[in-house]
C-alpha cells in the first residue's frame, strides 16, 4: 500500500490529500528515509511523521483493506511516540498564552504594566 494511502486509512491524516502533501513536503520518513508519497509500506516499517510539531513514531503490524475506525486503529500500526514529544506540545501551548493577534493595535496602558511586571521578575530571579 502507498504511504499517503496508509497514512489517511490509519487516520493520521483527515484526506489522503493532506497525507500527499506532507509527503512532498517532507514530513514524512520510513525507515529514516524522507520518502515520495507513492512509496510502498510493508508491515515491521518504522514510519516517523512530523505533523502539528510532534514527531510521531509508529510501527506497521498490518495494511488494512481500506479506512478504518478509529477504535480498530491499533490493529494496523504501534505508537512508539515518546511522551516527552507531547510534554513539549503542551509547553508550547503555555507559552502562546500571551499573545496579542495581529491588528489589534498597540498595546494597552494594561498590557504595558503587564509587560513590565514579567520583566522586573524575570531580571529578579
Amino acid at each position: 500500500m502507498r504511504i499517503d494511502k496508509y497514512l489517511w486509512c490509519i487516520r493520521y491524516y483527515k484526506t489522503r490529500t493532506l497525507a500527499t502533501t506532507a509527503c512532498k513536503k517532507g514530513h514524512v520518513r520510513v525507515n529514516e528515509d524522507v520518502v515520495k508519497p507513492s512509496r510502498e509500506v510493508y508491515p515491521q516499517d518504522i514510519i516517523q511523521i512530523r505533523k502539528d510539531q510532534i514527531n510521531y513514531k509508529l510501527k506497521v503490524s498490518d495494511i488494512p483493506e481500506s479506512r478504518v475506525g478509529a477504535k480498530l486503529v491499533d490493529i494496523y500500526r504501534v505508537d512508539t511516540t515518546p511522551k516527552e514529544q507531547f510534554e513539549a506540545k503542551e509547553l508550547l501551548k503555555y507559552s502562546k498564552d500571551y499573545y496579542r493577534k495581529k491588528g489589534t493595535g498597540r498595546p494597552t496602558k494594561k498590557d504595558r504594566r503587564d509587560i513590565d511586571d514579567y520583566a522586573d521578575e524575570a531580571s529578579l530571579d
